[in-house]
């Protein structure tokens, strides 16, 4: 077989802009029209705007999303964020935000490191197919393909060309032991060395509730990871120290998000190739030259405690006993040669080649303290695959865990310990209830194929923090997103791909940079955890009228943005 290998020629030739401190933009493909500027009064203009829209970067903001100011809620441990805009006739050189401490009338403060501000940068998008989904293959020349803000950097000053509008992401993270009370700042900003007279002022009402840290969310959060996307846009060997350093900011923010689930590939390639960087084997498989099997976890082992390191420990996600392409490969010692089989559950050479691996492997992972947590991992497989797969591995060890993202059966409810099913479908409310009560998760997932809500870069920000409210709605565990940073080519400048809408690959960007589409979605888990900490006092009655509306049919009639302003608002008077 050919391994994903990182040769020093290949590191060499590769040309990302994803590590530097700055970097050049694609140029947008639009036409602007010259007179769409003539309605703005000449020079430099900064308001507070709405976290609901990706302002255009070539026309001005719309003046009905604009104001002066901007009032935000937030229970302590709460981070919370807004979107101010600046946008101007003529060009500015560094650009600079500053801000400072939130301090209330009796004095006590919300430091100023807990306020950060960050450019929103531009990246190329395209839009939903003709069927109004995201899934197929697709060239760039079939699609309308555009610029839209999504990426949050962390540069700490950016040029402003004439006739254009920079929004900045403005996040303020409340610490735990804050008072409640009234916390009020501003925002200034720097241009050609001198401050713009317009200072924004803005305020955060810290209620007397508090949120638990991320590690002690309930909401069962499962992105993806991708070790081997780091490895190609840092450059570095895979596995290496320079590899575990590179992919620790990015872990990190994953940990801070809540994330519950470690992405593990126990076989190469479990997805057949469908992203920009194959997953490797984290267990090298070796056939023996007496026919019998050897099995390496040096790698698996480095990844899950690396994981650990960083807070991600809470279940371990293995793929995948039932591949897209059926193949397996291994190393032959006899033939002194990597190779490998196909073969479909239920036949005699898919059980005589996993057997012997599931039972070694129980033997590991029960070795390292690991069993309780780990699940043998399926996703979108039938429904006979699974009850085959599900069989054998119950026949080498009956307290082995399975989990599987895909369609709802109900002949797999009470098989598979961490089920989550395609949006739009649901278990009944006695299933909820009996898997609640045996502590199994039952989540949801988008994927290419919705429309909305969803994840894309073109899709509308609020859609993200959807989620959560929805999840709350239907009482489901959490939420599954199949890619955490499955970068393309040049995910800084163009989220498009082969197959699948742009941004259905990525969250997250090169650098440790964050989105507008990750921190609405932290939004969303915050609001779900809120909600249950409301119900468990008893005290959620107002919220669950409005509740019920988060229904995916609701967005055809209904903004994302509408219905998450209208329930925000209702959840911050209890």
């Amino acid at each position: 077989m050919i391994k994903h290998v990182y040769s020093l020629a290949l590191l060499a030739a590769l040309s990302l802009p994803a590590l530097a401190q700055d970097y050049k933009e694609l140029p947008d493909p639009r036409r602007v029209d010259p007179v769409a500027w003539n309605a703005v009064k000449p020079g430099t203009h900064v308001y507070f705007g709405s976290a609901d829209i990706r302002y255009d970067k070539l026309y001005a903001p719309e003046a009905a999303s604009l104001r002066r100011s901007w009032e935000g809620h937030a229970w302590k441990g709460e981070r919370v964020h807004t979107q101010f805009v600046v946008f101007t006739t003529t060009p500015l050189q560094n650009v600079s935000i500053e801000t400072g401490a939130l301090r209330d009338a009796q004095g006590h403060t919300i430091p100023a490191t807990a306020v950060k501000p960050g450019f929103l940068r531009y990246v190329m998008t395209d839009e939903l197919n003709a069927e109004g989904g995201g899934c197929g293959h697709r060239k760039p020349q079939d699609f309308d393909s555009s610029l839209v803000a999504d990426a949050i950097d962390n540069i700490s000053t950016i040029n402003i060309g004439a006739r254009q509008t920079q929004p900045v992401w403005l996040s303020v993270r409340v610490p735990a032991n804050t008072a409640p009370g009234v916390y009020k700042g501003q925002v200034r900003v720097k241009a050609n060395g001198r401050y713009l007279p317009d200072v924004l002022p803005y305020q955060v009402t810290v209620s007397s509730r508090t949120l638990p840290a991320p590690k002690d969310w309930a909401f069962h959060l499962d992105l993806w990871q991708s070790p081997y996307a780091v490895a190609r846009v840092h450059q570095t060997p895979v596995w290496s120290q320079q590899h575990l350093d590179a992919m620790r900011p990015y872990m990190q923010m994953l940990a801070d998000a809540g994330q519950k689930v470690v992405t593990a590939s126990i076989i190469y390639d479990p997805w057949n190739s469908q992203t920009e960087d194959i997953y490797g084997d984290m267990v090298k498989w070796t056939k023996k030259k007496d026919g019998s099997w050897h099995y390496d976890y040096s790698v698996f082992d480095k990844w899950v405690s690396f994981m650990e390191s960083v807070g991600i420990d809470k279940q371990i996600a293995c793929y995948s006993m039932i591949p897209w392409n059926l193949k397996f490969y291994y190393h032959d010692e006899v033939a002194r040669r990597d190779t490998f089989i196909v073969a479909k559950p239920g036949t005699a050479e898919y059980d005589a080649h996993w057997r012997p691996m599931l039972a070694d492997f129980a033997k590991h992972l029960q070795a390292k303290g690991w069993f309780d947590k780990t699940c043998i991992a399926m996703d979108e497989r039938p429904m006979e695959a699974m009850q085959h797969a599900i069989k054998l591995i119950r026949s080498v060890n009956k307290d082995f865990k399975v989990s599987l993202a895909g369609l709802y059966h109900k002949e797999l409810v009470n098989d598979i310990y961490d089920y989550c099913v395609a949006a739009g479908s649901d278990f009944t409310k006695e299933e909820h209830r009996e898997r609640a009560e045996k502590g199994w998760p039952s989540t949801f997932y988008t994927c290419c194929t919705e429309g909305f809500p969803n994840t894309f870069t073109f899709s509308p920000p609020a859609e993200a923090a959807w989620m959560g409210w929805h999840a709350a709605n239907r009482n489901y565990s959490g939420y599954l997103r199949w890619a955490y940073n499955c970068w393309v080519k040049n995910p800084l400048q163009d989220s498009r791909f082969r197959t699948w809408a742009a941004g259905d690959t990525y969250l997250v960007y090169p650098g440790a940079r964050t989105s507008i589409r990750f921190e609405r979605l932290i939004e969303g888990i915050q609001a779900y955890e809120k909600v249950r900490i409301l119900r468990a006092e008893g005290k959620a009655g107002p919220l669950e009228g409005i509740l019920k509306k988060f229904e995916i049919n609701a967005l055809k009639a209904k903004p994302a943005g509408e219905m998450v302003t209208t329930v925000s608002e209702a959840l911050n008077k209890l």
